[in-house]
């Protein structure tokens, strides 16, 4: 079975082809001006792209492919061109980035209603955020932006979380950054987590204690948020959101993953904890589009791989090269 630069395998096997989440990392950079990742060691350098607010996009998608490593995937295009045209081509000030484990492009094509306030907008999916503002003035505040920019996007070889999630931060592929299968060292490749705070830009990372995010990008100049349960990195999230501190804010959410590999995908637990992502990401959508009105944001609900199940049996799994497991969407937001 061949693969393509960014660990991909043929289309011939179902397989998408024509985004990867290797593309992620330079799209993140590209939308700050932030440079790349193959200088995140040059501050002076990453310095000088950030500060290049009227960048073309095809000037910033050169430097960030620059900025990251020489190797690193090239930005989304679609994603630079929704921005541009949602900002009158002005450079994004914020991102955030919510990252939900084994949300498979099959279960959205399942359960597409599930999935409806990612496309929509979250009117009905959530609770007003309080008494005084609720989700209805958020979700104008949203639409103001755009419909949000849906992306078929493939995983990479093996598609296991830490492999991907480091593939997704880097621009590179397994074989490059060293991660391929299920451990967590820390990079010694760069990643996002060193070319934005070399440009400046403030960092959070928020993830649950053990997990592949709060692990193998240690040791970064960002500031970290690790916590226990789901719960309080939810709120640690809103919280970070309404203080406005950072320039990029990373959530990863691991609850859909969990009870996929102790029922099956589809178990009641299962789409439970999927109908709970999308609730939060929305949840916090909103937040965004209440509380950072004077930026301008670019936000995502990013997962990492699929899954599938073996037999209709439990439990769920991943880690194959099928089109179950390598096929998944991504949704971006412009607010």
């Amino acid at each position: 079975m061949s693969t393509d630069m960014h660990g991909q395998a043929d289309m011939s096997d179902g397989i998408f082809k024509d985004n990867c989440i290797t593309q992620v990392a330079a799209t993140i950079c590209a939308l700050l001006g932030a440079g790349s990742l193959s200088e995140a060691g040059d501050a002076s350098s990453l310095s000088e792209a950030g500060d290049a607010s009227s960048l073309s996009e095809a000037e910033g998608a050169d430097k960030a492919s620059s900025a990251l490593k020489a190797s690193a995937a090239r930005p989304l295009s679609s994603v630079l061109t929704a921005a541009s045209s949602a900002f009158s081509g002005a450079r994004c000030d914020r991102v955030f980035m919510y990252n939900p484990d084994a949300i498979a492009w099959w279960l959205y094509q399942k359960y597409k209603a599930y999935f409806a306030p990612l496309e929509t907008g979250c009117v009905e999916a959530v609770r007003p955020l309080s008494k005084d503002s609720g989700a209805d003035k958020a979700d104008a505040a949203f639409k103001a932006g755009g419909a949000p920019l849906m992306l078929e996007m493939c995983s990479v070889v093996p598609p296991k979380t830490p492999v991907c999630f480091a593939s997704m931060y880097s621009g590179l592929t397994p074989e490059e950054h060293g991660i391929r299968k299920y451990e967590k060292p820390v990079l010694t490749v760069p990643t996002i987590f060193d070319a934005l705070p070399a440009a400046g830009k403030k960092v959070a990372i928020v993830s649950t204690a053990g997990d592949s995010i709060s692990l193998i990008f240690l040791n970064r100049p960002v500031d970290y948020f690790i916590y226990k349960t789901k719960q309080e990195c939810n709120e640690k999230a809103l919280e970070l959101i309404l203080e406005d501190r950072y320039d990029v804010i990373v959530l990863y959410n691991g609850d859909y993953d969990y009870w996929m590999h102790r029922v099956t995908p589809t178990g009641f637990m299962a789409r439970r904890a999927l109908r709970e992502n999308i609730s939060t990401y929305c949840t916090l959508r909103d937040a965004i589009a209440e509380n950072w009105q004077q930026h301008k944001t670019a936000l995502a609900f990013a997962p990492d791989h699929g899954c599938h199940a073996k037999f209709g049996i439990p439990p769920g799994d991943h880690g194959e090269e099928t089109a179950r497991d390598m096929n998944i969407a991504h949704w971006w937001s412009f607010l």
